[in-house]
């Protein structure tokens, strides 16, 4: 087999596998349009004294790869907090599956898992890079709020063109 079908192959064999786990571990249908990849290098400041990624630090992997997926899809949290609104965690959901060590790369894919006009649910997936290996599975859950009282409002009516694109990727 040329190696151009062997890799092709392993790429779709990879993605399928990949949905195969999001449905087992979500337990429902997936429907998704665009996945964002971040590639992060594991920096030495991330580890712990068991020399592997610290816990906490694939929130802040998972934060890179949402701020991604939204420049990508043509928007940014910048021009959010402009206009007086912040989009603040509601939900977090965390599944460790193996550790990331100093020196690896981390691949971080993103994708809008659910929204509903008010709430918004985006799905990661970390991978090691050098060896395909599934390290996390995860979720975080948002809304928006006023910046100034912190009151929950309209994703809907404030921002619409990010409503629209939105409601695409999880038709």
């Amino acid at each position: 087999m040329p190696l151009g079908e062997i890799l092709t192959t392993a790429k779709e064999r990879s993605n399928r596998l990949f949905l195969f786990g999001l449905k087992r571990m979500l337990g429902r249908k997936l429907t998704m349009k665009t996945i964002n990849e971040t590639e992060i290098r594991v920096r030495y400041s991330e580890t712990d004294q068991m020399a592997v990624v610290y816990h906490t630090n694939y929130l802040v992997w998972c934060e890179i790869g949402r701020t991604n997926l939204i420049s990508q899809l043509g928007f940014d949290y910048v021009q959010m907090e402009e206009q007086g609104f912040l989009a603040p965690v509601l939900d977090v959901h965390l599944q460790y599956k193996a550790p990331l060590r100093y020196g690896q790369s981390a691949i971080v894919k993103t994708w809008i898992e659910t929204y509903d006009g008010l709430r918004t649910t985006y799905g990661y997936e970390v991978r090691v890079k050098e060896t395909g290996e599934l390290s996390l599975l995860a979720t975080t859950q948002h809304a928006i709020v006023t910046k100034e009282k912190f009151k929950p409002a309209s994703f809907r009516r404030h921002f619409p063109e990010w409503d629209k694109v939105y409601k695409k990727e999880v038709e």
